[in-house]
């Protein structure tokens, strides 16, 4: 298989829980979605040369998430391998090759979940969201946020480092139905259609997790920020 043996972007090894990753956190450029398509049509065309390229595109974006949606680097590394494989398997029912980027995140949403149940690094028991929410403010109804003081972080370099490191793990430890709606959403850059499609969910369902997904990361980095780093994104 063509995708075995090539060196996973961004694993590191490490204890239980994704250790630092450098995510793709930037906005996908047109001009990306352009190469997916154009590969997916060359593969479409029976160029089976163009599946070495396909696989060098997409192997790191499908490690990115399957590392946070599983939660373990072993368990990341097979279902990348497993979505690669399937894809190649079944790549003649693509039918839109525009279609391709929610299709192989559909397959890589689907190994994770078969991932997960068989895995020995399952968690026991996830966190309710409202573990992550900021407290309610009783006069306004509306989440309580309080604003870091941004004059003392440190600089910037450093701390986009250890804000991706954060961010990653805010986001692992979501409920899974709310860390599949930000990852296909905010990391993948997906559309609410395209999610919505991949997680079997009616749009306004995906519009509602995303606000809340959104807002209980934000409370975490929040956290983050007002200790100058000292606040350990972890809550057992």
């Amino acid at each position: 298989m063509c995708c075995e043996g090539r060196s996973e972007p961004g694993a590191v090894s490490g204890g239980p829980g994704p250790a630092p990753l450098p995510l793709q956190w930037e906005a996908v450029p047109a001009l990306e979605r352009e190469t997916e398509i154009e590969l997916a049509r060359e593969l479409m065309a029976g160029r089976p040369e163009a599946f070495d390229r396909f696989v060098d595109h997409f192997r790191a974006k499908i490690f990115h998430y399957s590392w946070l949606m599983c939660g373990h680097r072993e368990d990341a590394e097979e279902v990348a391998q497993e979505t690669l494989l399937r894809v190649f398997e079944s790549f003649d029912q693509l039918r839109e090759p525009e279609r391709v980027r929610p299709w192989v995140f559909r397959i890589a949403k689907n190994a994770c979940l078969m991932k997960r149940r068989k895995s020995v690094f399952a968690p026991r028991r996830e966190l309710s969201l409202d573990d992550f929410l900021p407290p309610m403010d009783r006069e306004s109804g509306h989440p309580k946020i309080e604003i870091a003081d941004w004059s003392r972080l440190p600089d910037r370099q450093v701390l986009q480092s250890e804000m991706k490191e954060v961010l990653a793990r805010a986001i692992h430890e979501l409920p899974e139905n709310y860390r599949a709606v930000i990852l296909l959403r905010d990391v993948e850059e997906l559309s609410t259609l395209e999610t919505a499609r991949i997680l079997d969910l009616a749009e306004d369902v995906v519009k509602t997790r995303l606000h809340r997904a959104r807002l209980a990361v934000r409370q975490t980095l929040d956290e983050y920020l007002r200790t100058d780093g000292r606040a350990v994104v972890s809550r057992g």
